[in-house]
């Protein structure tokens, strides 16, 4: 049951990572391609000009990376502290004497809730960070 939610909060973050890369970072990654070329058409500039030109056109990519991976990341904090609260109750359950089957049983309800409480807090995270790109777009 847990393998179940765990590959639907999986299926569901790829998802919403896929749809954010093809509607807002792939334009923004074109962008910053076209930006790198002009830079590299001036011949009157100089190899430090060139690359600090070709540093500008990467940053807005750099910051638009860094706010999804920041995002990604705190949705996986969330995620890992609800799974070791599960399994310490299941710890805490075990010691206390209570039977084998039945603690995994606990284990993997409390697990498969995990998932499910994550899944639905997906689309809020899409949204947070496809307003996030907008914003850094504008």
């Amino acid at each position: 049951m847990a393998e179940a939610a765990q590959a639907r909060v999986q299926a569901a973050v790829e998802g919403a990572v896929q749809a954010l890369e093809r509607d807002s970072i792939r334009g923004m990654q074109g962008t910053m391609f076209r930006c790198s070329a002009r830079c590299c058409e001036d011949a009157s500039a100089s190899m430090q000009e060139v690359q600090r030109c070709i540093e500008r056109c990467h940053a807005p990519l750099a910051r638009a990376q860094a706010l999804v991976t920041a995002e990604l990341e705190r949705f996986q904090d969330r995620l890992s502290r609800c799974t070791l609260h599960c399994n310490d109750e299941a710890k805490d359950a075990l010691e206390a004497g209570g039977a084998e089957a039945k603690v995994r049983g606990q284990l993997d309800a409390c697990l498969a809730a995990c998932g499910d409480q994550h899944l639905r807090m997906v689309p809020a995270m899409a949204k947070k960070m496809k307003d996030g790109l907008a914003a850094l777009q504008q």
